[in-house]
């Protein structure tokens, strides 16, 4: 592919080397893209990225000699004396990455519908509810986010929520080559802030809330900081659908340059839920809810709690533009399912068991308190905090649990290379300033059983921290986990015994 054509679009300078000298683009043929200085081959177009850790600037040099086709630079590089490699100076590397990447897998987020994301919470569940929702309705829908990649019935699993701007395209690719005519996506602060969501415009993004969370030395320096980002995506999308209630949308929507639809409980919003009700059966936890405004329907969902409210709102206010009857709507809503979030598991026809992935003391206390709305029996939360990790978070949740829950079982998370025992008094330091009641069992299996032998009639058990992880990382290795084979594993053994 021409050098040329991969670029258009962006502003840059071409030079020979350090020269003054300008080569043709038209005539540079590029072999392939790469920001990897450890897979330059000649004819490579090499991307110095700087990152975190380690700038790919330092490698233009190795570019030359292993004959790339051509470097692509935001800043003065060290070249050996004599090399004329073609350097394309660009004001940000990352952000002309995207373009790059959109060009040389021939742009097919133009061959899509493309729904893309942002906020704090609610991301994946809501992914998930369209992709349902979409597939309901005969559309064929390609997944991007936190748990894994879904293309076709190829599923890949995730390193980043959203992934660095060519693996991106190359994923839009592959399901366009799949017969997909849709792809929704979780598109991070982060991701909007380093550009991988970049190269194209979205049909539909969505903000579904705002809280503190993600603001640390890499990733962003304050809250401001992290707002403006997700605001971003609304400067790339045509058509923004926005939570309504949430006190901060105006600041996020700030110099957009989209359509805006909003959706909540409030009497402005577009899309409005009126006359909730509860459902509370063992083993099963929901709502019951009707809309008004752009679209009016009864849904039901199986998911608890106004956020689970707010998911299923954001879901349906996209598939309105995607001409979803209400009917089909609530057909997928009632039967979609998250992996890890908020996941009824069914062991008893007593009380009832869920895994969910809250892992901070925000998410864990937005959850035991909407769980407390089902009025429970007791609330039980099982729970650890990853190792090698902030203290604080560790204090946080201890203190959260001790709270909210009527019991917490303090168990082992991802120690990594931590003692859990450690860990774990950290957590207990912060129950000790509640009068809540705890046991610590560092063996998860062995605390997860001791959960399910002493639930009584009416209890709501919660599995907390894991989530769609399948995996336990203890002194740099991953060893196979899953807390639903675990609860497998017990039920069998107790029926056994």
């Amino acid at each position: 592919m021409e050098l040329n054509l991969l670029l258009e679009g962006l502003e840059y300078e071409l030079t020979a080397g350090n020269t003054a000298e300008k080569p043709d683009p038209g005539s540079i043929e590029i072999k392939n893209v790469i920001n990897d200085n450890r897979k330059i081959e000649e004819g490579s177009l090499f991307i110095c990225i700087k990152g975190a850790n380690f700038d790919g600037h330092s490698c233009a040099g190795e570019a030359c000699e292993k004959n790339a086709a051509a470097i692509v630079v935001q800043s003065d590089v060290l070249l050996p004396e004599g090399c004329r490699i073609p350097v394309v100076r660009v004001k940000d590397t990352r952000y002309a990455m995207a373009f790059i990447s959109a060009a040389y897998f021939g742009h097919p987020a133009k061959k899509l519908k493309t729904i893309g994301i942002t906020g704090t919470k609610g991301k994946t569940t809501t992914t998930y509810l369209i992709k349902s929702m979409l597939e309901n309705a005969g559309h064929k829908v390609g997944l991007i986010g936190t748990i894994e990649v879904i293309i076709g019935d190829e599923h890949i699993h995730s390193e980043n929520t959203t992934p660095e701007s060519y693996n991106l395209q190359e994923y839009m690719a592959k399901m366009v080559e799949a017969g997909c005519d849709s792809v929704v996506m979780e598109v991070s602060s982060q991701g909007l802030m380093l550009h991988r969501s970049q190269g194209f415009t979205f049909d539909i993004g969505i903000f579904t809330n705002i809280e503190a969370d993600h603001i640390g030395p890499n990733e962003h320096k304050d809250f401001d900081d992290y707002m403006h980002c997700k605001g971003l995506l609304f400067k790339q999308c045509r058509i923004g659908i926005c939570n309504g209630d949430d006190i901060h949308t105006d600041d996020i929507l700030k110099g957009h340059t989209c359509e805006v639809e909003t959706y909540g409980f409030n009497k402005d919003v577009d899309i409005r839920a009126i006359n909730l009700a509860y459902i509370h059966k063992p083993g099963n936890l929901g709502v019951f809810f009707d809309t008004e405004g752009l679209i009016n329907m009864h849904a039901e969902i199986t998911n608890p709690g106004r956020f689970s409210v707010y998911n299923a709102l954001c879901a349906i206010a996209v598939a309105r533009h995607f001409d979803c009857s209400p009917e089909e709507i609530a057909a997928a809503l009632k039967g979609a399912k998250v992996k890890g979030r908020i996941e009824m598991v069914k062991v008893s026809d007593e009380f009832t068991l869920m895994i969910d992935y809250a892992h901070n003391a925000m998410a864990l206390k937005s959850l035991l308190t909407t769980l407390r709305d089902y009025r429970p029996n007791r609330l039980i939360c099982l729970f650890g905090c990853g190792g090698n990790r902030s203290k604080l978070r560790r204090f946080e949740m201890g203190e959260v649990s001790g709270r909210y829950a009527d019991f917490t079982i303090i168990t082992s998370d991802n120690p990594r290379y931590e003692e859990p025992e450690d860990i774990i008094n950290d957590i207990e330091t912060g129950i000790k300033k509640t009068d809540g009641k705890y046991i610590k069992i560092t063996d998860r299996k062995e605390a997860i059983a001791y959960a399910i032998d002493h639930g009584e009639q009416g209890d709501i058990i919660v599995l907390a921290g894991k989530g769609h992880e399948d995996y336990q990382e203890i002194k740099g290795v991953k060893y196979h986990m899953d807390e639903r084979e675990l609860i497998s594993e017990i039920l069998e053994e107790r029926k056994n015994s």
